[in-house]
């Protein structure tokens, strides 16, 4: 029996929903293979696991300053050397447990993984192919550390291509297949019983308002634009997800009801989104991977908000000169961009349609079908 190990780290929530997309599609279609997943960073220190993870909430919640320094100082130089020294370190406890394990691909969702993998076969302790699947839309350098042991590099779209080619990667290595997806979003929904469950009405265009999750800087922005939304544009319905964020949710709760709008709801954490995005005609969020992979197969026009320095501005750069998203900055006028967007049925269609020219819906089938054909 082949065996596969995948790795992923807990800093924000796409590299696990990647690997649990992976993990998923190879035991519902492939049962003579072995498969196991495993957070990296907590299967090396969960202390170091519980600090670090901690850290980089609070940096993109309140410090977005400081995780801006982090994110390009460890593109190369001083910072680039002392993670190099790091992973070094961390990957003799990671031996252990590749060794112990014995696979023959592991996958990687999380560059730390796919640092300390790489550094372990330049080394000849382990012979195991290694894919590493990028988690974003834009490569930042630390995915790509000793590339030349990687066997192959899973990417979002084509203009990463180039960006690996000039690093060095040969085209061999490199398939353009899309973010892993749930394949809850593939599937077909009642959209006349989902409306009806959330007591919204098929008659008005539907925004999705992603609003809780790790705001913090940025959040009086975010609680003006829900505002704006509520007061000014009442021929939408609007579905608010606080997530987590209670502070925001009452919040939301409290306009809501000051302003007696029956065509809002906000709700807490929900494992709905796929039902959500389906009824959708807009979503409002932060560019995180994750969302932005779910909203361009739900085919859903982006606003974007409160980008984190970084991978999330990347993100949000690429969306935008795709014609998908529409990125409301720190000084722009919020009820002038929303109603630029809002108002115009062409600009919505055009948008819609770049989103489905550029959504990949299949990724986790052909990441897993040309891992597991190499096997």
């Amino acid at each position: 029996m082949k065996k596969i190990l995948i790795f992923y780290g807990s800093y924000g929530g796409g590299h696990l929903s990647a690997a649990r997309s992976i993990n998923e599609y190879i035991n519902e279609n492939y049962p003579n293979i072995e498969v196991s997943m495993i957070d990296c960073i907590e299967y090396i220190n969960k202390a170091l696991n519980k600090i670090t993870v901690k850290a980089y909430s609070e940096m993109a919640k309140n410090a977005h300053w400081v995780w801006k320094k982090i994110y390009y100082g460890s593109e190369n130089g001083t910072l680039s050397k002392v993670n190099d020294s790091t992973q070094k370190l961390l990957s003799i406890k990671l031996n252990k447990l590749i060794q112990d394990y014995n696979p023959d691909l592991i996958i990687s969702t999380h560059p730390f993984s796919s640092h300390m993998c790489a550094i372990l076969k330049k080394k000849k302790k382990i012979n195991s192919k290694i894919a590493t699947i990028i988690t974003d839309y834009a490569p930042h350098s630390q995915w790509l550390m000793y590339h030349q042991y990687i066997n192959y590099f899973f990417i979002a779209h084509d203009g990463m291509k180039d960006s690996l080619l000039k690093s060095g990667i040969k085209e061999d290595q490199i398939k353009v297949t899309g973010i892993p997806l749930s394949n809850r979003f593939l599937s077909h929904y009642d959209k006349e019983k989902i409306l009806s469950e959330f007591s919204l009405s098929p008659n008005k265009k539907t925004i999705l308002f992603f609003a809780g999750g790790e705001q913090g800087f940025g959040k009086d922005k975010v609680f003006k634009i829900f505002q704006t939304l509520v007061e000014d544009f009442t021929d939408f319905q609007i579905i608010a997800i606080s997530g987590k964020n209670e502070k925001i949710k009452k919040q939301f709760d409290e306009l809501v009801s000051k302003n007696s709008s029956k065509n809002v709801i906000v709700l807490p954490y929900t494992d709905k989104i796929p039902e959500l995005m389906s009824i959708s005609d807009l979503v409002i969020t932060k560019p995180g991977g994750l969302t932005t992979t779910e909203s361009l197969a739900s085919e859903l026009p982006i606003i974007v908000i409160n980008p984190i320095p970084g991978q999330e501005v990347e993100n949000a750069e690429f969306l935008e000169s795709k014609g998908v998203a529409v990125w409301i900055k720190k000084h722009d006028n919020i009820e002038e961009e929303l109603y630029k967007v809002l108002n115009s049925e062409s600009k919505l269609y055009s948008m819609k349609i770049n989103a489905r020219l550029l959504a990949k819906k299949n990724s986790t089938r052909d990441i897993c079908e040309i891992l597991l054909g190499k096997l």
